[in-house]
């Protein structure tokens, strides 16, 4: 009985305190958004100094090396988030946007034509990781330009291009037809909520069934 309340109760704190660090860190996304946006250049990023800031790059896309992330739904219509680089002006640097969500076509295979500009542009959007957490059940996860998942290092082995370590979600619009209207950041600190609560019941339910048996024990009739 201790050892399983002295157990739940921790992995309980525990949950707690992943609560506090994604408050912590909501609350820095926050403030984030009230600061001018981060040029990004030819120089290395550090993904832990600029991860969800605001940025901007100028250069011209890619789109030869467009990859299109399949599964992506918008309002219950199957697509694709169209992730292409950009050559960031002056040098031989790329950064990939998330551009935003365009329908998939009727030939699954195929992946529709996207609208780029031909100029040097200026992107504006958030500085987000290259990839979630995520299990791909199928060796069947690169197609072509077709991906179930973006992957930095398959991408930079598959085009050869020197990427820098983030995605930026293309916020500001350009004259293309994609979708951009990404859900705000969810770094589900109530989940972790929930698990504490759920920990600290199970204590209690250890606790207060060891205290029925030992009651039923002494209270039985005494044996002869």
């Amino acid at each position: 009985m201790i050892a399983g309340v002295a157990l739940t109760i921790v992995l309980g704190f525990w949950q707690l305190g992943r609560a506090d660090t994604k408050q912590a860190l909501q609350s820095r996304i926050d403030e984030f958004a009230k600061q001018p946006p981060i040029v990004i250049g030819a120089n290395e990023l550090r993904v832990e100094d600029i991860l969800f800031r605001r940025v901007e790059a100028r250069g011209r896309f890619e789109p030869r090396h467009a990859v299109f992330i399949d599964n992506r739904v918008h309002k219950h219509r199957p697509g694709y988030h169209v992730v292409m680089p950009l050559r960031i002006a002056g040098t031989e640097k790329f950064v990939l946007v998330n551009r935003g969500w365009i329908a998939a076509g009727t030939e699954r295979n195929r992946a529709p034509q996207v609208k780029t500009p031909e100029h040097d542009v200026v992107v504006r959007g958030t500085a987000t990781p290259p990839s979630e957490r995520f299990l791909e059940l199928s060796s069947k996860v690169a197609e072509g330009n077709i991906w179930q998942n973006m992957v930095l290092e398959r991408y930079r082995q598959a085009t050869k291009l020197d990427v820098q370590p983030i995605i930026i979600q293309q916020t500001e619009p350009l004259e293309d037809g994609l979708m951009r209207d990404w859900p705000p950041v969810d770094l589900k600190r109530n989940t972790h909520l929930a698990y504490a609560v759920q920990w600290f019941a199970l204590a209690a339910a250890i606790f207060i069934y060891y205290l029925v048996i030992n009651v039923r024990r002494k209270s039985g009739p005494a044996s002869n």
